[in-house]
């Protein structure tokens, strides 16, 4: 039984024949992709609160010390990016800050914002007004909470991690993967196009993997709105001294995550933090989102490879490399995208650019 499912009426039952299968691949079961997307994002660290306390995160804050950007520090980043030619604006930031973020809360109150959510809802409204499509990753969301943002944004995610408990996640403000998993499905539920992945190395056991994998499989059968599902190892920081897994590790893992997967979910390794061309052999068609301008907030101590270097990783493996949206090209119609969003695709930006690029090399 996964942790929190009943509690959030999570009914995802595994059948045995398919975690052998998972356990069993390996990259000799899978093969190349035939070419690797990226999409260039600028980071937005709306704020570093978090209700959580993962002892592999530097990330968050404690009270006192969590920042929250203004608006108009948040629009120069979106212009910075803009000018630099990124189409994702990537908003990160710690689960929705609990009680003890009092700071937090009498700001967001004086900014008129009775939530992190609505006031997120206003920044993504400043980032299509500045040209540029809204990617967010605010957390475990309830229904109402992801509600108030999805027709402002382009795609969404959150990182599942992992279906385990695990000590990582430890303390009295544990995640839940039930909960975790119901982000997911209202995500489904309201047809928003979603990222999400895996944490390898948190205390996982192999069979953990499998029914992650496995569980993101299932919610993507139902409601077909995963486009992305990113294998990330956990990395040595601050906090987290406990190492990373190995290489044969992730190979197995990758190559796991792309005989569960359906073909049309793309597999991810971030470049910063996974030896991706080590990987390439193991299914990966994805080097995710990469910043021309901004650090890797979430993980500060891996900066992002230059364009040149994904392009030399590409070329190692004799494959092209495309660039892409932050919402992946199948999900670019009328049902899954608001009217709002499709207008960004249609303006004389660098996203409407992008799209019209899509749709013509598709035409050809």
């Amino acid at each position: 039984m996964i942790p929190g499912a009943e509690e959030y009426g999570i009914d995802i039952a595994f059948d045995e024949r398919e975690i052998e299968r998972a356990l069993s691949a390996g990259p000799e079961d899978v093969s190349p992709a035939s070419k690797l997307t990226f999409a260039r994002n600028v980071f937005v660290p709306l704020t570093t609160a978090c209700r959580y306390t993962c002892t592999y995160c530097t990330y968050y804050d404690p009270p006192g010390r969590a920042s929250l950007l203004s608006r108009e520090e948040v629009r120069g980043i979106l212009e910075t990016g803009v000018e630099a030619g990124c189409t994702e604006a990537l908003f990160t930031f710690g689960d929705d800050p609990d009680d003890r973020y009092t700071e937090v809360h009498d700001q967001l109150a004086a900014w008129g914002h009775d939530s992190i959510h609505t006031y997120l809802r206003e920044l993504c409204e400043l980032a299509l007004d500045v040209g540029i499509l809204p990617h967010s990753n605010p957390g475990d969301q309830t229904r109402e909470q992801m509600a108030e943002v999805a027709d402002v944004n382009a795609s969404m995610g959150v990182m599942l991690e992992t279906t385990a408990d695990v000590t990582a996640h430890g303390g009295p403000r544990a995640k839940s993967p039930g909960q975790r998993l119901a982000t997911l499905r209202t995500a489904g539920e309201l047809g928003v196009p979603f990222t999400t992945g895996i944490l390898v190395g948190i205390g996982e056991g192999w069979r953990d993997r499998a029914e992650s994998l496995l569980a993101i499989r299932e919610l993507h059968e139902r409601y077909g709105h995963v486009q992305e599902v990113i294998v990330q190892p956990v990395s040595n920081n601050e906090r987290w001294r406990e190492g990373s897994p190995g290489l044969e590790t992730m190979r197995r893992v990758v190559a796991m995550a792309r005989r569960v997967l359906p073909a049309e979910v793309s597999v991810q390794v971030p470049p910063n933090l996974a030896p991706a061309r080590e990987l390439l052999d193991c299914g990966v068609d994805d080097l995710g989102g990469v910043s021309p301008v901004t650090d890797d907030h979430i993980n500060p101590d891996y900066a992002w490879p230059a364009l040149r270097e994904l392009e030399d990783i590409a070329s190692g493996a004799g494959v092209p490399l495309e660039e892409r949206l932050p919402v992946h090209e199948r999900y670019i119609d009328e049902e899954w995208l608001s009217d709002r969003v499709r207008r960004e695709l249609e303006a004389e930006t660098e996203a409407g650019e992008r799209y019209r690029a899509l749709t013509s090399a598709t035409r050809a």
